[in-house]
């Protein structure tokens, strides 16, 4: 109970838990932020992470000259790829099995229809799904478990990464001068996790009204 009223304060207070880890790590920081964004994207079990606020926030943090701006985003980007590599590896070797001998959770025709729409409008699913806390972390692993070409997936994989990074980092390291923004830094924050998570709350309300 302790640790999810530490991670629900970190995730809420992350601009000054940011800057506690960065004067108290040094150069460890990179380490620290790496493994929480390649546990946020890379295993299904960990969407709760913060992503796209630590993102925003690591981004001021360089633009105040307390991290570096190209190792941010190199940490950042590294974190996100193999994050989505080992979620679609993990996803693909389940894949095969579920495939040959179905399963009670996983009925093999939704498999199937999973299979043709990754073939047909995956890319654009993978890089759309960077921006959206919770299927940023669901995707890769289906589109795995639905073997999505390989060379493909890796392509929009990067793509998206890319995307996510830089525009978050950048968006951070340039606005975070801004007086009005570090003035009201927490409100920011908070305002990206609710537009983070918008898109997920809508889509469950049109599911219900329409069950």
């Amino acid at each position: 109970m302790e640790f999810i009223i530490y991670l629900i304060d970190f995730i809420l207070h992350i601009d000054v838990h940011l800057f506690d880890l960065v004067q108290q790590y040094g150069m460890w920081v990179y380490a620290i932020l790496f493994v929480v964004v390649f546990c946020e994207t890379g295993l299904v079990v960990t969407p709760f992470l913060p992503g796209d606020s630590l993102l925003f926030a690591s981004g001021v943090a360089a633009g105040l000259g307390l991290v570096g701006y190209g190792e941010i985003m190199l940490t950042f980007f590294t974190a996100g790829i193999l994050g989505d590599a080992v979620n679609y590896a993990i996803g693909r070797h389940m894949g095969p099995p579920v495939f040959a001998q179905g399963n009670r959770l996983i009925k093999k025709e939704y498999l199937l229809k999973t299979h043709r729409f990754y073939a047909s409008h995956g890319g654009k699913a993978i890089v759309l799904a960077r921006f959206v806390p919770i299927v940023r972390t669901i995707t890769p692993f289906v589109a795995g478990i639905a073997l999505m070409f390989p060379p493909t997936f890796f392509f929009f994989n990067i793509t998206g990464c890319a995307l996510w990074v830089g525009g978050l980092v950048s968006a951070g390291y340039f606005l975070g001068n801004i007086p009005w923004i570090r003035a009201n830094f927490s409100l920011i924050v908070y305002g990206i996790i609710v537009v983070s998570v918008l898109p997920v709350c809508v889509e469950v309300l049109r599911a219900r009204f329409r069950a």
